[in-house]
């Protein structure tokens, strides 16, 4: 974050949720220029202690008029919530980064990976969308080889961690590995089968018309916006695997070009955001334990597609922190960028 004299209010809604953790921690971390932190959540959180910059803070409830006299107010709440009070907020005078979907396929509602296209923000009208964890996780390390050889085509296969379903779901997957590993009974109740030692498509509603799930199709829509590329083609197929923490991902992109894999590797060396994890030799690729707590989204098993006789194809796997870069680190970086670029007075 760069030097910056002015200090901002700033509230977190969701600040009990495993993201509203992270959105603290990295707001520290990150040295973010805070002069009042408001901590929100529902009515049965509200009086709970949370430590911030060697403070503790209580967590208030939620309500209409709790963004009076805030700048920045960072939303990791259900989309009805959201819908609810990110406009209220915005009319207070804030500046809201939303972390749900209830926003991010809005035509007047930027949706932003800073990395990519960080110019969007200086359209925003008071409502800033943070795309989909797994959306920013393939995406991230793609943008640098679209901008140079552009994708036409990308397939991706996800292994997406509990902690995309949150706190609970993450409780879940050690309650149930735990009671599997004691031959105990246990009753899944935040997943839809359980957890332990399985894994099953995405718990989100399929659409019969397509067959597609909602994080398929948000995959797939959120790519089209943040590339501005409504042609681009993007087909996901998105698994909930037993990971505590930090989505995986397999990707086959189809380029305009041929394009070879020292091409890759040479394009995301430096690129923002990305760190390459790529060594045949030692078998070693990027693998959920390294991802979590970094704020890079790791790339390796770079290669050429071997089903593509023209070379214009690569197939990649990626690794990333879901609560990190594919939430609460992506909303602060944007807030940075607002500050930076002047966005936000």
């Amino acid at each position: 974050m760069a030097k910056n004299k002015k200090k901002y209010n700033v509230a977190v809604v969701g600040a009990t949720g495993a993201v509203g953790i992270e959105f603290l921690r990295c707001l520290e971390k990150r040295r973010f220029p805070i002069s009042d932190i408001r901590l929100l959540a529902s009515a049965r959180s509200r009086g709970k202690k949370l430590s911030f910059k060697g403070k503790i803070a209580a967590v208030q409830e939620l309500a209409e008029g709790s963004f009076k006299g805030v700048d920045i107010a960072v939303f990791s709440a259900r989309g009805a919530i959201s819908r609810k009070f990110a406009a209220l907020a915005a009319r207070a005078g804030a500046v809201v980064v939303d972390n749900s979907s209830a926003f991010r396929m809005d035509p007047g509602v930027p949706l932003v990976i800073p990395e990519i296209n960080s110019e969007a923000l200086a359209s925003h009208q008071g409502i800033i969308a943070n795309p989909n964890c797994s959306t920013i996780i393939a995406i991230t390390p793609l943008w640098p080889i679209h901008k140079i050889n552009r994708i036409h085509r990308l397939i991706a296969a996800t292994y997406q961690a509990a902690s995309g379903g949150g706190a609970a779901a993450m409780k879940e997957l050690v309650e149930s590995t735990r009671a599997h590993l004691e031959k105990r009974r246990y009753k899944n109740t935040v997943l839809p089968h359980p957890y332990a030692f399985n894994l099953f498509s995405h718990n989100s509603k399929v659409d019969p018309a397509t067959g597609y799930n909602e994080e398929e199709t948000k995959m797939a829509n959120e790519t089209k916006k943040i590339f501005g590329d409504p042609d681009i083609r993007v087909s996901a197929t998105c698994v909930r695997v037993p990971v505590l923490r930090a989505h995986s991902e397999a990707l086959t992109i189809e380029c305009e070009r041929p394009i070879s894999p020292g091409e890759v590797r040479k394009i995301l060396q430096d690129a923002p955001g990305v760190k390459i994890v790529d060594d045949p030799d030692k078998n070693y690729f990027p693998m959920p334990k390294d991802a979590s707590g970094q704020d890079d989204v790791l790339v390796g098993r770079i290669r050429q597609d071997a089903s593509d006789p023209s070379g214009r194809s690569i197939a990649l796997f990626v690794a990333g922190d879901q609560l990190l870069k594919g939430a609460a680190l992506n909303a602060v970086q944007i807030a940075e960028v607002m500050i930076e670029k002047g966005y936000l007075k």
